[in-house]
């Protein structure tokens, strides 16, 4: 039975129990409803028979063909279970295989580099037991040698028994390159001691074939040891026997005549010394001369004897050549023992200490010999110079070795050089000015002064070369000076000695010295002054009444008087030109340095036409008419201009 006609709604539920029906009646007409509806259903079913008879079979068939399907697919499905596995297993097989053949290839290279690495072959036999050392084959098959030896030592400690199969002939293969690599050396070491022979062939042979000795030093320590010592030992007596005769050579050829004790600033010549000695002298103890050439060839060839035909060397040219020698040869030899011997820094200085330990002791004790005689202040700075520099020339190179060597040499050269400079100036100390023979032009002394201090000074490095013993020298020679001026009776005189000394002093530093100096300074400040007062001095005596009137004025005191100013006026009117050529006459032979005395009567002219200024202003002006137009007096002052 259809829902609607079953299921009753809210409103018609609500419209019965609002309406007066009686419920039994309602029930009862309800039944007979339902089974009317039943009757007719089932009159309907029975008209269907045939229809659901022919549903039924074809829902029958229906399930019949899902329950096959339903086999068919469980089959199905178990095949692909199956068939996942297999590939899962195929899978995992072909990971399998693809490592076990990752191993196997691995393990091939592995082998295949091990047999090579192990297996002797007949070519290196051959090479190394037959082919000469400096043979290209023999270096090429050494290294393969070498590295051989070493895997197979390797394989020594990893218990590998195949390596016991060729350790036997690598071993011998071994000694006959050891044997035939120390006769070698040996005998390149021999030509060492061969007396004509240049040492640098060899030692040159030898660097070419370092690699050997390396060899030699990783296979046969016993051997590499003796060599070491040989090679020690044999060039220790090289280098020592090449400077010693190298000294013995250059001696020769120095000056015999060297300064002595008495060469000092303030003690004169002897009379006793031939016109040549005496002129030597003056070349080498005080004036720098060419000597300073010497500093810029510190990298020029050494001197060699027999082919340069060179005598009369200074000292500091020798001192240069053997040094050069020094350096060039340590700097090789250090070189050289580094890259041969295979050795650091620290055990390359041991190595060389006792390579060159003689050959330096040798040079010192030439050199201390030397400086304990010395009197020459300019060969010790010389010396010190090129010392300094050829430290620098060391450190450029980066060879440390000869450090100790140059500060001892260093020491030694300043401590005699401050020694001879104290003894200069002691010697200026103690020089007895009655010898003095009151003459206006310059000074022996100051010149032997301004000779020797322009030379350190100039040529010194940074002009710091004992700067605290220059500068006492300085001030004692200005003592000195000032009081040889004494000596004159007049101030004139005084002051014309001394503008002629310090313009002799200026002349030549300044000649030298590039840049400004203490004695410069100094020498510039004295020579000012003195030429002022020098000046002054000059104008008093021509024009002493104008310059005190002019004083007067300027001090306040009273210029009134009318006859005074006119006297003064016509005084000058009347002598200023031939003033002037007295002036011009006065003091231009009085200075042998004719800029000096064209200087200072400038300086003169400038001063009086100061003063005439000053004078104008300070008369009356009738009185300013009986003076000179100033022009007038400049055309007639540059009459006296000179081109000096």
């Amino acid at each position: 039975m259809d829902k609607k006609f079953i299921e009753l709604d809210d409103n018609v539920l609500d419209q019965i129990l609002k309406s007066e029906t009686d419920l039994r009646n309602y029930s009862q007409q309800v039944e007979s409803d339902l089974k009317h509806y039943e009757n007719l259903d089932v009159e309907k079913y029975i008209k269907s028979g045939d229809q659901i008879v022919t549903l039924h079979k074809h829902l029958n068939h229906c399930e019949n063909v899902l329950e096959h399907t339903e086999s068919v697919l469980y089959t199905f499905q178990e095949e692909l279970q199956n068939i996942t596995n297999e590939i899962t297993r195929l899978q995992q097989r072909s990971i399998f295989m693809a490592q076990q053949l990752c191993n196997r290839q691995s393990v091939k290279g592995l082998m295949h580099q091990f047999i090579e690495d192990v297996i002797v072959s007949e070519t290196l036999i051959s090479v190394i037991t037959t082919c000469s050392v400096t043979d290209e084959k023999f270096s090429t098959h050494l290294s393969v040698l070498n590295y051989k030896i070493l895997f197979v030592d390797e394989q020594n400690f990893k218990d590998v028994k195949s390596q016991n199969d060729v350790k036997d002939v690598y071993e011998k293969l071994k000694i006959t390159a050891t044997s035939k690599i120390r006769h070698f050396i040996m005998e390149q070491i021999n030509k060492f001691k061969k007396p004509t022979t240049n040492y640098h062939i060899p030692q040159n042979t030898l660097f070419e074939y370092k690699f050997l000795f390396e060899f030699l030093l990783n296979h046969d320590s016993i051997s590499a040891q003796e060599i070491y010592n040989d090679y020690i030992d044999t060039l220790s007596k090289v280098y020592f026997t090449y400077f010693k005769s190298y000294l013995t050579y250059l001696q020769k050829l120095q000056f015999e005549e060297a300064a002595t004790k008495d060469d000092l600033l303030a003690v004169e010549d002897p009379t006793s010394r031939t016109l040549f000695q005496k002129s030597m002298k003056k070349n080498t103890v005080f004036t720098i001369g060419n000597r300073a050439t010497v500093l810029n060839e510190i990298d020029n060839s050494i001197i060699i004897p027999h082919q340069n035909n060179v005598t009369n060397l200074s000292f500091e040219a020798i001192f240069r050549s053997v040094q050069y020698a020094l350096v060039d040869n340590a700097c090789r030899e250090y070189k050289f023992d580094c890259e041969f011997f295979k050795v650091d820094q620290p055990t390359a200085q041991g190595l060389f200490s006792k390579i060159m330990g003689k050959t330096l002791t040798l040079l010192i004790k030439h050199l201390e010999h030397f400086v304990e005689n010395c009197y020459d202040a300019l060969a010790l700075f010389l010396c010190g110079q090129l010392s300094m520099r050829y430290q620098a020339l060391c450190q450029n190179r980066l060879v440390p070795v000869l450090a100790q060597y140059w500060d001892t040499i260093l020491a030694m050269i300043g401590t005699r050089f401050r020694f001879i400079l104290e003894r200069h100036i002691q010697s200026v100390k103690d020089y007895d000015i009655s010898k003095f023979n009151k003459e206006k032009k310059p000074h022996f002394i100051v010149r032997r002064y301004a000779e020797l201090v322009s030379a350190i000074v100039s040529f010194s490095e940074n002009n710091k070369c004992e700067p605290e013993l220059i500068c006492s020298l300085t001030e004692e020679v200005l003592g000195f000076v000032l009081r040889l001026a004494t000596m004159f009776r007049t101030r004139k005189d005084r002051l014309i000695f001394l503008i002629n000394n310090y313009d002799l002093v200026l002349r030549i530093l300044m000649e030298r010295v590039r840049d400004s100096s203490f004695e410069v300074d100094r020498f510039k400040e004295e020579l000012s002054a003195r030429s002022k007062d020098y000046v002054d001095e000059v104008l008093q005596v021509y024009f002493g009444g104008m310059m005190k009137f002019v004083t007067d004025a300027e001090n306040g005191q009273d210029i009134d008087s009318d006859s005074r100013q006119l006297g003064l006026a016509k005084t000058f009117t009347s002598t200023w030109k031939m003033s002037l050529e007295e002036i011009n006459k006065e003091i231009l032979p009085s200075f042998p340095n004719l800029t000096t005395g064209a200087s200072l009567l400038q300086l003169a002219f400038s001063q009086l036409i100061d003063y005439y200024h000053r004078f104008q202003k300070a008369l009356l002006a009738s009185n300013k008419a009986q003076l000179p137009n100033i022009h007038v007096i400049m055309i007639e002052i540059k009459k006296y201009k000179t081109n000096y």
